[in-house]
């Protein structure tokens, strides 16, 4: 009855306040020491990243990403510091979205692959093994070149930076194509001003890769993603727009894209790799950025993924192997390489006729080879080659990667 009658609640509360007071004191007082316990946490438990604020680690990334771009301003030392040292700390949190920067949307990754520094070096970043052998899932082909368009290879094999060595610092172009995303089926085309970095910092190796696109990409094309996503067959149409039902007549373009992935030694003694990817990306169609932080945190899930599987993979062929099929296949003749590359695009196209990418009378129409670079269609061979090897479907058969021993 008291619910409906607030005024006469108050009057009853009045006559039995003084008979409470000596008990409400000592509830009251359990209550506080009760409280003083559960919510006392000792300092020790607070990650060391949580030191690092948003602001703190915008401003070294931007430091690195005009250094990048702008070689004479100098390398900032402390910048790198920073960001290395908040990807080697312990965090809570592996994944989130970073503040938006020069209008693009931003994310940073991190993850850990079960390899040694050089071994990762071997394979992800040598003048012997394309760049797409360990990223399938999200480069069709990555060719690097000199500032002035010149080839620049990277270095047959990267020597240790010591405590008191001067860093390692390499700046080229690279042109490059992704994969179709995993929700438009678009892929897109551009090119990136590059610096790579090897240092020592703390007694450990460390590799800083920073990357800039140069103006906008080409227009997206249409693709689709043939199966499993971690199977790596993918169809390119070389047609504009993209496959999404209500939504093929888009020109999509990537309007500004920059990161920096730091790839470092936990420890001396680690036989692991700690990655951690700071990326930003404006992308979508009439000017508008339509780039979420998820889309571009499953992007680099999607690079993890792939990553960590081949470096950790028992039946990854040792690099002097992979070197020797793809130093065999740059140098067969034109016609050679032609026809396997022919060979390789019609059997996407049957897939992706199988799959119900395209329809039957798309797959007829011929195929055209022509303007395409020759590295291009090596890379995109290897990958074929590294699937092979690694027990995944092919479309391709042994025969056409038997080089000389």
């Amino acid at each position: 009855m008291n619910e409906y009658y607030p005024e006469r609640r108050a009057a009853c509360s009045i006559l039995n306040m003084k008979g409470h007071v000596y008990f409400r004191s000592i509830i009251g007082s359990i209550v506080f020491v009760l409280l003083l316990v559960l919510t006392y946490q000792p300092v020790a438990a607070i990650s060391p990243a949580d030191a690092y604020s948003p602001a703190t680690i915008n401003d070294a990334a931007m430091k690195l990403v005009r250094f990048c771009t702008e070689p004479k301003v100098g390398l900032d030392e402390q910048a790198v510091a920073t960001l290395v040292d908040y990807v080697l700390s312990s965090k809570q949190n592996r994944e989130y979205g970073l503040p938006k920067s020069l209008g693009s949307t931003g994310a940073y990754y991190e993850f850990d692959a079960r390899t040694t520094f050089p071994r990762f070096m071997e394979y992800s970043y040598s003048a012997l093994i394309p760049p797409t052998i360990t990223r399938p899932s999200s480069l069709r082909y990555s060719v690097w070149t000199g500032p002035k368009g010149e080839t620049q290879k990277f270095p047959d094999g990267w020597k240790q930076v010591p405590p008191a060595g001067a860093p390692v610092i390499i700046h080229g172009i690279q042109r490059e194509s992704d994969t179709p995303d995993l929700n438009t089926g678009v892929y897109h085309e551009y090119d990136l001003k590059r610096t790579l970095i090897l240092l020592n910092h703390k007694g450990q190796q460390v590799l800083v890769s920073i990357s800039k696109q140069i103006g906008q990409s080409n227009v997206g094309k249409k693709g689709a993603i043939l199966g499993n996503d971690s199977d790596w067959n993918y169809y390119y149409s070389g047609e504009p727009g993209t496959t999404r039902a209500g939504l093929g007549w888009v020109k999509s373009y990537i309007y500004e894209f920059f990161s920096i992935g730091i790839y470092a030694e936990p420890s001396a003694t680690s036989a692991t790799i700690r990655s951690g990817v700071f990326q930003w990306l404006r992308a979508g169609w009439s000017g508008i950025n339509f780039v979420k932080s998820s889309h571009i945190l499953n992007g680099m899930k999607r690079f993890a993924r792939d990553c960590k599987m081949i470096l950790e993979s028992p039946r990854l062929p040792a690099p002097q192997q992979i070197s020797s099929v793809y130093h065999w296949l740059l140098n067969i003749p034109s016609e050679d390489l032609l026809k396997k590359y022919a060979a390789l695009q019609q059997a996407q196209r049957s897939l992706a006729i199988q799959t119900g990418k395209i329809s039957k009378s798309e797959g007829e129409e011929k195929i055209s080879v022509v303007n395409i670079p020759k590295e291009q269609m090596v890379e995109e061979l290897m990958q074929e080659y590294i699937k092979m090897t690694l027990g995944k479907p092919a479309l391709l058969g042994k025969q056409s990667f038997q080089a000389p021993m």
